[in-house]
């Protein structure tokens, strides 16, 4: 064996070991010595991001759940196409409109400049997403955040295709997509709440404009198909109390004194389910099972419960791991591995 080719595998080695021992140990405060005052950092460039537009927050916490939903919590989904590897998690179908990646950029050169090569992307998208939360809820949805997390090198459309959950799912494929991940029928629930805030392409959610009155109340199907019908394939707020004053003037003007000045990260959408008047028909599905449906009464009627949860499901989303034997690394750029090797 080489002198180059044994340092090669030596440093395999350390960076495997790291992997598995690093997210063994999260922690709290777990860059007070390396970096301090990075959760201060994270923090002022998400505020600024949504005091410009609150729709950043919405995206920041859709992205903690796309990327520790596949292969765990290890940015894998920020990383960008490259002639190696062109199908990376963010090009998949299911991953159609994530956003916040440019906001992920600017809080990672932020913290590279402070302290550089000490904290990962994958905490920085935790990090991200509690600020977001606790701004998008006026501090009602809090959490510490455990840290220490790799970030991991591979990165594949398929992976995200086969363990992200789809719009169209029927409440049973819910079910056993979130109890893959051990996650229960309530901590489903709990986390579809999310939905909330945020918006949805119109592909993702065709089967509610043909649902029955049943599944959908019909004025809420017209507004929707309305907007779908303006473009190739238009987004939609995901919850009707953001939506445009007209267009719920025009199909459901009962609702319009429920309409907010902005989005709101709350308990509106299990309100908003039980009236009928949610885009997806994952969303809808939950009444459909008894255990789901349950929660769903007891989330609308209990709001404070909700955030407490929510915290708690979003802390139990932030400790899913990289697969065995995954090896990890700190980045330089969220967007590109240390080295182009997949």
């Amino acid at each position: 064996m080489t002198m180059r080719l044994a340092a090669a595998v030596v440093v395999m080695v350390v960076v495997a070991a790291a992997a598995m021992s690093v997210e063994a140990e999260l922690s709290v405060d777990y860059y007070k010595k390396t970096c301090p005052g990075v959760e201060n950092v994270v923090r002022y460039h998400v505020a600024k991001a949504l005091k410009a537009n609150r729709k950043e927050g919405a995206a920041l916490v859709r992205l903690i759940f796309h990327d520790c939903f596949v292969r765990g919590c290890d940015a894998s989904v920020l990383l960008d196409p490259t002639p190696e590897n062109p199908h990376t998690e963010k090009t998949a179908p299911i991953n159609i409109g994530l956003a916040a990646f440019e906001l992920i950029d600017e809080i990672k050169a932020a913290v590279e400049e402070r302290c550089p090569g000490v904290v990962s992307c994958a905490d920085i998208v935790i990090y991200a997403a509690r600020d977001a939360s606790i701004l998008l809820s006026n501090g009602h949805v809090h959490f510490d955040v455990l840290a220490g997390r790799l970030d991991g090198r591979v990165s594949r459309a398929a992976d995200a295709q086969r363990d992200l959950p789809d719009s169209t799912f029927t409440i049973s494929e819910l079910i056993r997509n979130f109890r893959r991940k051990n996650f229960t029928i309530e901590e489903l629930v709990i986390l579809s709440g999310a939905h909330a805030v945020g918006v949805g392409h119109c592909s993702s959610l065709r089967a509610r404009l043909t649902a029955p009155p049943e599944q959908i109340l019909p004025g809420y199907r017209s507004l929707l198909a309305g907007k779908c019908a303006a473009g190739e394939d238009p987004i939609v707020p995901n919850n009707v109390r953001d939506e445009d004053p007209a267009a719920v003037a025009a199909t459901i003007p009962s609702f319009l004194p429920k309409l907010r000045k902005f989005e709101f990260l709350d308990n509106s959408y299990y309100h908003n389910n039980l009236a009928r008047i949610v885009t997806f028909n994952s969303d809808w599905q939950l009444l459909t099972e008894k255990k789901a449906r349950g929660h769903v009464h007891e989330y609308a009627d209990n709001g404070t419960l909700w955030d407490e949860d929510f915290s708690d499901a979003l802390v139990k989303l932030s400790k899913l791991p990289l697969p065995p034997k995954a090896k990890g690394e700190i980045r330089r750029h969220c967007r590109r591995v240390n080295t182009h090797h997949y």
